[in-house]
């Protein structure tokens, strides 16, 4: 096996590193009911989507009933 010429220094790691750290997620608010969602997808509280209903949340409270 091969052995390294030198070490690399403790900067040099770090650096390269620091790419791979946990990025928060962007988020938008949703303008029909106001609450944080991931932006370009469909709010999982009122189900809109670009203003339209793409998820009846009705059906989804019965059930739970």
């Amino acid at each position: 096996m091969s052995v390294q010429k030198q070490r690399h220094t403790k900067l040099r790691r770090d650096r390269k590193r620091k790419r791979f750290a946990i990025k928060p997620k962007k988020t938008v608010v949703c303008p029909k009911c106001g609450k944080k969602i991931l932006s370009h997808r469909a709010c999982p509280y009122c189900g809109f989507y670009k203003g339209k209903e793409v998820i009846n949340t009705l059906k989804k409270k019965t059930k739970k009933k």
